[in-house]
């Protein structure tokens, strides 16, 4: 079964009609949708359904099915109004595409390093690399390439690179086309000053920390 997932075709919609398509104990699906799950290192939303708050959100597939409280009530067939937290959302919007620039810089000019993991929350973003020497010393390069792109505040495209399997990119004009499932911003702009912590967290193993200034 699929979900019609809207929160690539608007990520700054806060609020849907749906419909109910499935409804078996805590579990819910619906036939479209703005609340996103947990992909790609970037948290899930917070929101509600039919009111109800959404206890955690997991793909399946194309498929998106959500854990809400079991007494919901809800049943397939039934309307529903989806909202989702927006502070939150867009703070992670703001982080995950930092996240992204951080990490384009750093395959682009230090010779495609191995990128062995990576988290986007509401507070923080981070990348983790396999690194041999203090990732500090990057810093100063990439505080002031990251800031020159937000400043330019460039279009941000992000688009179906196959609409059939759901692979899509975001796209900066001169910089870089980059596959990536996640909710963009529409311009670099949005982000506003951010700040880089390093973070050894083992033998060749460097991370990079983000966080809005």
């Amino acid at each position: 079964m699929y979900v019609e997932k809207i929160f690539w075709a608007d990520p700054y919609l806060t609020e849907l009609a749906a419909k109910v398509t499935s409804a078996a104990g805590g579990s819910v699906t619906v036939d479209k949708t703005i609340a996103y799950a947990f992909s790609g290192g970037q948290e899930s939303d917070y929101g509600t359904i039919g009111g109800h708050p959404i206890l955690k959100a997991e793909k399946a597939g194309k498929q998106i099915v959500y854990t809400l409280a079991a007494t919901h009530g809800l049943r397939a067939g039934d309307d529903v109004l989806i909202t989702i937290d927006w502070e939150r959302r867009y703070k992670i919007m703001k982080l995950h595409f930092a996240a992204e620039i951080v990490l384009e810089l750093m395959y682009q000019h230090y010779g495609h390093p191995e990128k062995i993991g990576a988290h986007i929350g509401e507070d923080k973003a981070r990348v983790d690399f396999a690194w041999p020497r203090n990732i500090a010393e990057t810093f100063p390069f990439l505080a002031r390439e990251v800031q020159r792109l937000i400043g330019g505040n460039l279009a941000i495209a992000s688009e179906f690179t196959d609409k059939e399997q759901e692979f899509r990119h975001w796209a900066i004009e001169g910089f870089a086309r980059v596959p990536c499932g996640g909710t963009h911003l529409r311009a670099t702009g949005e982000i506003g000053a951010v700040a880089l912590k390093r973070n050894n967290i083992g033998r060749g193993k460097e991370r990079i920390e983000i966080t809005l200034a």
